[in-house]
């Protein structure tokens, strides 16, 4: 864990965004900094047991795994088949394994990845199949908030604790436009105002979480955007 805010530091130095993750992150700030990744916040994030952290993301293009050549739980042949699929959503995705030799679970990890691409791509040859990444949901959504983004500029929402008498509706749409504006800013490149919107929708969305009496497990999702 040390070791992974170590080299989050280094990278920093050298001009990378970068962020760390690990098991002591708490829930919410994990959310935060993979949604951080999606929008380009962060370019790079250093991660310990990313089979339990849940990194799934389709923006994700690298993945770079270090001390590959360390048998034990993390390395095993079906931990690293694991760690390289985190790279398999994207259309132009690689993995690069350190390590100063080739162990049997590398080989059978490489192996295995090897079988199942020359299936898959015998199988799209076979249908007339051509592969494409899954950006293009990610990327048609952009263009369609900026194409909406013409007159004046809509103001920003500034919230404070508490919901002032707004309907859980009217939550639900202030929202829904903050997450527009914090997409529009983080296309602009607008990094820093894309985070202090998403401090916002989380805000927004606990009020909304307390004020819905929803269980835990609803509150959780809600915050994660997913509900």
């Amino acid at each position: 864990k040390r070791m992974s805010e170590d080299l989050a530091d280094y990278l920093l130095e050298l001009g990378i965004k970068v962020h760390y993750l690990h098991s002591e992150v708490e829930t919410l700030e994990r959310i935060g900094i993979l949604r951080d990744l999606r929008l380009g916040v962060f370019d790079v994030i250093v991660g310990i047991n990313l089979l339990r952290e849940g990194l799934d993301l389709p923006e994700v293009s690298l993945v770079a795994i270090l001390d590959a050549d360390k048998e034990g739980f993390l390395r095993s042949g079906t931990a690293l088949i694991q760690t390289i699929g985190r790279a398999a959503r994207h259309v132009n995705g690689r993995v690069i394994m350190y390590a100063d030799r080739i162990t049997d679970s590398m080989k059978r990890a490489i192996d295995e990845t090897d079988r199942r691409r020359e299936k898959q791509v015998a199988y799209n040859q076979q249908h007339g199949i051509v592969p494409v990444g899954i950006m293009k949901a990610v990327r048609d959504l952009t263009e369609e908030i900026s194409s909406q983004r013409v007159g004046e500029e809509k103001g920003e929402y500034k919230v404070k604790r508490g919901s002032d008498g707004f309907s859980k509706q009217e939550l639900t749409r202030i929202i829904a436009e903050l997450d527009k504006q914090m997409k529009a800013a983080a296309k602009n490149l607008e990094y820093e105002k894309a985070a202090v919107l998403r401090d916002q929708i989380f805000e927004m969305r606990g009020i909304l979480a307390e004020e819905s009496n929803l269980p835990p497990w609803k509150i959780i999702k809600l915050l994660a955007g997913e509900e």
